[in-house]
């Protein structure tokens, strides 16, 4: 019996940076030292007291099921969170607790988006987004930036892109992969025009919210354009600023009407989240937050060392990311002097097959010519990284 796939099924590819991470272990395994800047979480562990906490959460044979939308003193840990953080204040109803950022995000867009609606995502973008809007029926309407614009769109963009198919626009500041924020003063701008399309919901996709250097407070489009309220969600998790990745706890924060939706969605597929990695949640998010800090000057530290040894590589052109733990830079000029090359898709080929580095190319992300380098990965792995890099491209 032949067995095809659904349509929407079909429609749907494969994760690229998943693809690129199984691509470098399969030659990992085969006995080739490969050089992993394509991880897209830490490779800080996850904190003593946080493990302490799901420890002790088995003890206590906290392992059934709980309620669908996450336990009581989560959600609870996660009012205080935003209040503290954030100086935003929501009620129980309003949040929802997933298994993982990326599952909030897929819970908004079966809630929210119908047949034909339109889904507005800026140019570079994470991976997942234009499949998880095909998935719930949408249409992804991607909006082009470029290198010199620091890969952020502008107000003209957005009201260019905007029509009455508009349904939902997807904002995420620190970005994954340019590292680009976005400022207050940015946000107020986009928020002006937002405000003239009354039936366009906002996600702010705040995963990288504690990763970050530039020195600025964070803020998000809420904290910009507070008459947003009513039609903003806030997308966010543990698993980057925490180094818990594998604990899939994810969260988001919008207006109760549409929460309610999304829990409705999530009983159905997954029900509630996991009990020991909720308790764990609860720890990370009420306990001391010193050591964000210390990461995030090791994180600058990497940075800094990349964007010093990418500047040694004749036609490459990159910006200092301000926050998540990648750099994005334009190798456009190394492609363009190279014969056996055309695209970035080749050139991250080429890195993998002979100088073992693992690189995500720019066109899984939208923005071809490019390339994503995780800082997540030891100094001495990034030394010897970018030393192969510089030879093989020299």
């Amino acid at each position: 019996m032949d067995v095809k796939p659904s349509q929407r099924a079909a429609s749907v590819k494969t994760s690229p940076t998943l693809a690129v991470a199984a691509e470098a272990a399969a030659l990992a395994r085969a006995g080739r030292e490969i050089l992993n800047l394509a991880a897209g979480q830490p490779d800080f562990a996850t904190p003593a007291h946080v493990k302490a906490a799901a420890i002790a959460a088995l003890d206590a044979d906290f392992t059934k099921y709980t309620e669908v939308d996450g336990t009581p003193e989560l959600k609870a840990a996660i009012l205080r969170k935003f209040a503290r953080d954030n100086g935003l204040h929501f009620k129980p109803e309003n949040l929802l607790v997933s298994c993982g950022g990326k599952h909030s995000l897929y819970n908004l867009m079966q809630a929210l988006l119908n047949e034909d609606d339109e889904v507005l995502i800026p140019a570079p973008y994470w991976v997942s987004y234009p499949d998880m809007a095909r998935l719930a029926g949408a249409d992804p309407v991607i909006i082009r930036t470029k290198f010199k614009q620091h890969f952020k769109i502008t107000p003209e963009q957005l009201r260019g892109a905007l029509g009455p198919r508009s349904r939902l626009l997807i904002l995420n500041s620190p970005g994954n992969p340019s590292g680009a924020v976005y400022s207050h003063r940015e946000l107020e701008a986009l928020g002006a025009v937002l405000l003239e399309f009354p039936e366009v919901i906002v996600v702010s996709d705040d995963i990288f919210e504690h990763v970050r250097w530039n020195g600025d407070d964070f803020v998000n489009i809420l904290n910009a354009v507070p008459r947003l309220h009513e039609r903003t969600v806030i997308v966010n998790g543990v698993s980057k600023a925490y180094g818990m990745a594998g604990w899939r706890i994810g969260y988001a924060a919008g207006p109760a009407p549409l929460i309610a939706a999304m829990k409705r969605i999530q009983s159905q597929s997954t029900s509630n989240p996991t009990s020991i990695a909720q308790v764990a949640a609860c720890a990370a998010l009420d306990g001391d937050q010193a050591f964000l800090g210390e990461r995030n000057e090791e994180y600058r530290r990497r940075h800094d060392f990349v964007l010093r040894e990418l500047a040694l590589i004749r036609g490459v052109d990159v910006h200092p990311a301000e926050g998540s733990f990648f750099v994005f830079p334009d190798m456009r000029g190394v492609i363009d002097r190279r014969g056996d090359i055309d695209d970035d898709v080749a050139l991250a080929e080429l890195l993998l097959e002979q100088a073992g580095i693992a690189v995500v190319p720019g066109a899984a992300f939208g923005t071809p010519d490019c390339l994503r380098l995780s800082l997540a990965a030891p100094m001495d792995v990034l030394r010897e990284a970018l030393a192969r890099m510089r030879k093989l491209l020299a």
